[in-house]
């Protein structure tokens, strides 16, 4: 749970940019290796990759800012340091998935295979990138007196400190992993184009529908449930919608 990980020099290495990285490239090599089992031209996943990560990027920060305009305010410049960590999911998620379908689009590529080999990819770069998370303390949980709280003590975490709290950074991390999992065994029943991708949105959004509940940092606010749990609950009905479509995979 230390933000820093190591300096150079002047230099602080964080923690967070160090295993969001170590996932962005995790992901972009299962995607690619997805995509050369289904016979796709595999070469376009690193440029597609690339192109997802940035555009996913800008949207967490947007929506990061969006629901935290206050941290802000006084230094607007800080919205530029993102290696010190603030970014939302759903935000990287949704124009991440924007930015790399237009790409492929341009291609003139079939989309629903594309989005196949990325979905088992996004759930292992999620349980990667989690671990930032966690050493950041952002994305995190409300108190709690089960015996696998965790207690924030470094003073440049983004958690409270000195109070035992729910693990969520973990939860998300293990949700990634278990995620990635079922999509793995899922390829051997699940043959028609976007079966994965629907399973995978309709998994994401109950793991994160479930753990936005022991979560004690503000994520908006829409009625009764937070700003992100209003998101998820499209992605789930996106994600029921592809897993009823009985289009078979082209041939």
């Amino acid at each position: 749970m230390n933000p820093v990980l190591f300096t150079l020099g002047s230099i602080n290495i964080y923690s967070y940019s160090v295993y969001l990285t170590a996932g962005c490239l995790l992901a972009m090599g299962w995607a690619m290796r997805e995509a050369r089992y289904k016979d796709l031209p595999y070469s376009l996943a690193p440029i597609t990759g690339i192109i997802a990560i940035i555009c996913g990027i800008l949207g967490a920060r947007a929506l990061y800012v969006g629901l935290y305009p206050q941290q802000f305010v006084n230094n607007i410049i800080e919205i530029f340091y993102i290696w010190q960590g603030g970014f939302v999911f759903s935000g990287a998620f949704i124009f991440g998935s924007l930015g790399g379908l237009l790409f492929l689009k341009s291609k003139k590529q079939d989309i629903m295979p594309w989005l196949d080999c990325f979905a088992p990819a996004i759930a292992l770069g999620q349980a990667i990138g989690r671990i930032g998370c966690f050493s950041a303390g952002c994305c995190y949980g409300k108190h709690t007196d089960l015996p696998w709280a965790v207690t924030f003590r470094n003073t440049d975490s983004v958690a409270p400190l000195f109070y035992p709290l729910h693990p969520t950074q973990i939860y998300h991390s293990l949700a990634g992993i278990i995620t990635f999992v079922i999509l793995l065994q899922a390829k051997k029943y699940l043959k028609n184009d976007g079966k994965i991708t629907g399973l995978f949105l309709v998994l994401f959004s109950l793991f994160r529908f479930i753990i936005e509940f022991f979560r004690a940092d503000y994520r908006g606010s829409f009625g009764p449930i937070s700003t992100t749990q209003f998101i998820t609950l499209v992605f789930f009905s996106i994600g029921i919608y592809l897993l009823s479509v009985n289009k078979k995979r082209s041939t």
